[in-house]
């Protein structure tokens, strides 16, 4: 059976007395907690599972944003505490000057594209979702022999997560 949580009450970390109520319902036992990925932050819908094994949906407005501390309160009276779990993400950069590798610069965002991994770039860096396993993602980038490229993992705040574009074909 699947339980509901619909109704938001607010975030614990800004409210002092939905913090109590926190407290008393772990206190109770009766407090569900559940884990989410980033992503899970705009949808709509949610099915989860709690910490404890309690089939989850939650249903939100997708102009809500979750954010770690967030308490719903669910169809059968308990609250749902919510979590988010950290963005762990590739960084690429580089050492030295790449104006001279423009060519494989290209190549690697259609490697990139053609594997569906979504891709940010900021400034001098470029962020990969970690969207396959970390050894094939690194022998795909390290393939295409870029001098200078570095690869390195950067871990993001659930509170403060690279949001990135899906890949779509029209």
């Amino acid at each position: 059976m699947t339980i509901l949580a619909e109704t938001y009450l607010g975030n614990q970390a800004t409210n002092s007395a939905l913090q109590q109520q926190v407290a008393q319902a772990r206190q109770a036992e009766a407090l569900l907690e559940v884990y989410l990925q980033t992503d899970d932050r705009a949808k709509g819908r949610i099915h989860a599972h709690s910490t404890t094994g309690v089939e989850l949906g939650i249903i939100k407005s997708r102009e809500q944003f979750l954010s770690t501390g967030d308490v719903f309160i669910t169809k059968l009276g308990q609250l749902l505490l919510i979590h988010l779990h950290t963005q762990t993400v590739m960084v690429l950069g580089f050492n030295g000057d790449v104006m001279g590798h423009a060519i494989d610069l290209i190549y690697l965002g259609h490697v990139l594209g053609n594997h569906h991994w979504p891709i940010l770039v900021q400034g001098d860096r470029i962020y990969l979702e970690m969207v396959a396993d970390p050894a094939v993602m690194e022998a795909t980038v390290k393939n295409i022999n870029i001098p200078g490229l570095c690869i390195d993992y950067e871990v993001r705040s659930p509170d403060a997560p690279l949001q990135f574009s899906p890949h779509t074909h029209h």
